[in-house]
């Protein structure tokens, strides 16, 4: 099948991202690892002997960040649909976290310790069409926010990416149900033209 004119544009300007760039050069699977990066480094999220969960972890630029900061004592661990390659130090779980028994293993993964932060960079394939994509993307934040109420220790928190579009003053008021405060992120390396942004709920109530 011959490329649509969207994609070669698409693909242009991956290879042209000097953020796509710089994660080839530092050895990380995404650009997407700066924006945990950035974030982590205003709101010193990660921590030594953390529990960390990254869901829609694939292909692991996330994980890549989180299982050296929670050295010595921590663990990071890794959920999602697709197969991810070995990350060090990481525990790798695939499946989909909305099926009971995947969730049955990720709790016997976890052996009795509570989550501390819960990060949550999914996004579906995208469409084109804005109202469709913006509820798929609703319901993936739905998913991990769910997630996050069933696993999360009081006192933790969750970093979710999400669009700025419809829903998302709805589910920001859900986060603030769960977690004391509710703060919005903007990475540099997210693209300009991007409805992406991350919400950051801190200290979950109990």
């Amino acid at each position: 099948m011959k490329p649509s004119k969207t994609s070669k544009s698409w693909m242009q300007e991956h290879v042209n991202d000097p953020w796509v760039q710089k994660a080839k050069v530092a050895g990380y699977r995404a650009r997407a690892a700066f924006k945990l990066i950035e974030i982590d480094r205003k709101d010193r999220l990660i921590r030594p002997g953390m529990v960390v969960v990254d869901l829609g972890s694939a292909p692991g630029s996330w994980s890549q960040i989180a299982a050296p900061l929670v050295k010595p004592g921590g663990q990071a661990f890794a959920l999602d649909i697709l197969p991810m390659e070995p990350v060090p130090d990481v525990c790798f779980l695939q499946g989909d976290f909305r099926e009971d028994s995947v969730l049955a293993e990720f709790e016997k993964m976890l052996a009795g310790r509570a989550v501390d932060l819960v990060l949550s960079d999914m996004a579906p394939n995208m469409s084109g069409n804005a109202v469709s994509d913006d509820g798929r993307m609703m319901y993936l934040a739905e998913l991990a926010l769910e997630f996050s109420r069933s696993h999360l220790r009081p006192g933790g928190n969750m970093l979710i990416k999400v669009f700025q579009g419809a829903g998302f003053m709805e589910f920001r008021a859900e986060m603030q149900k769960t977690f004391r405060s509710v703060v919005s992120r903007k990475p540099e390396a997210s693209r300009d033209r991007s409805a992406e942004v991350y919400l950051l709920g801190l200290d979950r109530k109990a």
